[in-house]
């Protein structure tokens, strides 16, 4: 009888185990959301645990230069489950997603010259996040991938309200030198030491901007790694990828106080 009754409570302890989980991966919540900037429709992506009560710490996520693709929305989960409210931004327009390399430099292209627009843009996703009722918009940072490294440090560049930024083998190319003291919030910058887009020379140039504004800023450089080393293509990459989910984790939890 003992051992039936200790059966019985293994097995609905599982059961109860089973259940718990499923209703929290049934608790992540995601949405599209559309908005404008200017004239220009846009569609961003929003996802949260609505299991977490209150309002909470929010990500600004900036997608690479491939805009909504598999990995951006990955990428966007990812983040969302450490407990953050992710919006992932639309900086190309709704609907707009190059499949090429060609339309995808492109693309960038548009924006890298038209610093402005590039501002705006971002700025505006920003505001979507803001707006959400279960952000707490103290309590504000951004991700950016790629090209997203560029959007993301003109964003603060701008004075927006962010305690921090994060980039991920950014970009780093033809930033105002004064424009980094407008700077509020702290830099954590996760670059692959032989990344021919962004080479070390590029890197060494904007950290001189930083030094010379006194921002907080912080580097992790990755040795044998190239671009894009998220999406690995040899075992220092498998590394990068490994350890950059780690800073990044420990950083936004440190920054965000949560």
């Amino acid at each position: 009888m003992k051992i039936a009754r200790l059966t019985s409570f293994v097995l609905a302890t599982a059961a109860a185990a089973m259940l718990q989980a499923g209703a929290a991966q049934a608790a992540m919540k995601n949405q599209w959301i559309d908005y404008k900037q200017g004239n220009t429709v846009l569609s961003g992506y929003l996802v949260y645990d609505d299991a977490i009560q209150g309002k909470r710490p929010a990500v600004l996520m900036i997608h690479d230069r491939s805009g909504f693709s598999e990995g951006t929305i990955a990428d966007a989960e990812m983040i969302a489950k450490l407990g953050y409210v992710v919006f992932a931004e639309d900086i190309f327009g709704k609907g707009i997603v190059p499949k090429t390399v060609p339309e995808m430099t492109e693309t960038i292209t548009i924006y890298n010259n038209d610093r402005p627009l590039m501002r705006a843009r971002t700025l505006a996703g920003l505001d979507v996040l803001k707006a959400q009722p279960m952000v707490d918009p103290s309590k504000l940072a951004a991700v950016g991938y790629c090209f997203g490294g560029t959007v993301g440090i003109e964003l603060i560049e701008s004075g927006a309200p962010l305690l921090g930024f994060v980039s991920v083998h950014g970009s780093f190319r033809n930033f105002a030198p004064e424009a980094a003291k407008n700077i509020k919030g702290r830099v954590l910058i996760l670059h692959g030491a032989e990344d021919p887009v962004a080479p070390m020379e590029e890197l060494n140039a904007v950290i001189s901007q930083f030094r010379a504004a006194k921002v907080d800023f912080e580097v992790n450089l990755y040795s044998g790694t190239a671009h894009a080393f998220t999406k690995p293509q040899n075992p220092s990459e498998v590394r990068a990828d490994e350890e950059y989910k780690v800073a990044m984790t420990r950083f936004l939890k440190d920054l965000l106080a949560h």
